[in-house]
């Protein structure tokens, strides 16, 4: 259980979504307790991939498409536990920040956009929209092999740091750490 509270590797195959969302909701429940989140600085200073993904309509993008002000990049799943308790977390802060900073929320899920939309259909998030890299390219341009992964970045589009795992996006050290992206990212 221990890998569930740290994170989510990638869905087995033919796992079926009933059975992974009951899991998800027991890793959920014992993982709002204990948020997981480690840092990691040593991609700071590296470019954002041009890999593409899909816009909320269907359309590609890339993390190009954002620079300008800082981005906060989270991978995730719906059949990820972590993942779905921190999501409301990650829309209060993009409703906070969205004058100062930019909250994608890219979902993995390989089978196609439907199990996203049911996702965003059934919550009322205000400010996260529904982007999509069903083919795992972003996950694989950016070496994550964990979920929840979230990436945040310059206005410039260079990685500042990583938290691998759940974190809690509004308490006083995600604050401090989200005021990185103005000063700029650390060099190699």
């Amino acid at each position: 259980m221990s890998l569930a509270l740290a994170g989510c590797d990638r869905q087995g195959a033919g796992a079926p979504q009933g059975e992974a969302a009951n899991q998800a909701n027991a890793a959920g429940a014992a993982a709002a307790r204990y948020p997981t989140g480690r840092l990691d600085r040593s991609h700071a200073g590296t470019a954002a991939p041009t890999t593409q993904f899909q816009d909320p309509q269907g359309r590609p993008t890339s993390l190009a498409a954002f620079r300008g002000r800082p981005l906060l990049v989270n991978l995730w799943a719906t059949w990820c536990g972590p993942c779905i308790v921190e999501m409301p977390a990650l829309d209060r802060l993009a409703a906070r920040e969205a004058e100062r900073m930019q909250v994608l929320a890219i979902s993995q899920d390989t089978d196609g956009r439907e199990a996203v939309t049911r996702f965003f259909a059934a919550r009322s998030f205000q400010r996260l929209q529904p982007y999509l890299d069903p083919r795992l390219d972003i996950m694989m341009a950016l070496r994550v092999d964990t979920l929840p992964t979230t990436i945040l970045y310059d206005a410039e589009g260079r990685e500042v740091w990583r938290m691998t795992g759940m974190a809690e996006w509004g308490d006083e050290r995600t604050t401090r750490l989200l005021g990185e992206a103005e000063r700029g990212s650390t060099p190699r």
